[in-house]
């Protein structure tokens, strides 16, 4: 790691990446959001969920995010960021984000606890797999925070998969 992560304001981050999965609804897609947000506090970026127009199934908040952060961040900025999600980063969203170097993930609905909420939903054939898991295959720590809010992140979803 570049430097020491900052101590932040979790649930403030968290309650915005929720405000944004709420306009990705607004927009039509699943109510999924991310933000990055550097060691001074700053928000960086954010990305909503990405599913539609296209019905592209790896148009993630997250990945977005990811993919949009290593095109236009330093590796330096980039490791002492936190990245702030409404749900748990799958294992591809993990994988970006490992990928990219950000070393912190925090997140509010949890990944087993979506899957519970989405069946198997054709749109979100949602993976049992905890982001730790992924995050531990890898070659340099990438520090997870959450469930967090969990039940406010669960609230997001209420009604979008039957």
């Amino acid at each position: 790691m570049a430097g020491t992560l900052p101590s932040l304001d979790h649930e403030e981050f968290l309650r915005r990446s929720f405000a944004v999965a709420k306009r990705a609804q607004s927009n039509g897609n699943h109510p999924f959001g991310a933000i990055l947000v550097n060691a001074a506090g700053e928000v960086l970026l954010e990305a909503e969920n990405g599913f539609l127009p296209d019905r592209d199934m790896t148009a993630h908040a997250e990945r977005l995010l990811a993919t949009q952060a290593s095109k236009t961040l330093a590796p330096d900025v980039l490791s002492v960021c936190t990245l702030y999600t409404s749900a748990e980063p799958c294992a591809m969203c993990a994988g970006a984000i490992y990928w990219v170097g950000i070393s912190r993930v925090v997140y509010g609905l949890s990944e087993r606890r979506l899957k519970t909420m989405t069946g198997s939903h054709a749109e979100n054939p949602t993976l049992d797999l905890p982001c730790r898991t992924v995050f531990a295959a890898g070659q340099r720590p990438v520090e997870v925070v959450g469930p967090l809010l969990e039940d406010e992140a669960a609230a997001l979803h209420a009604g979008v998969w039957e």
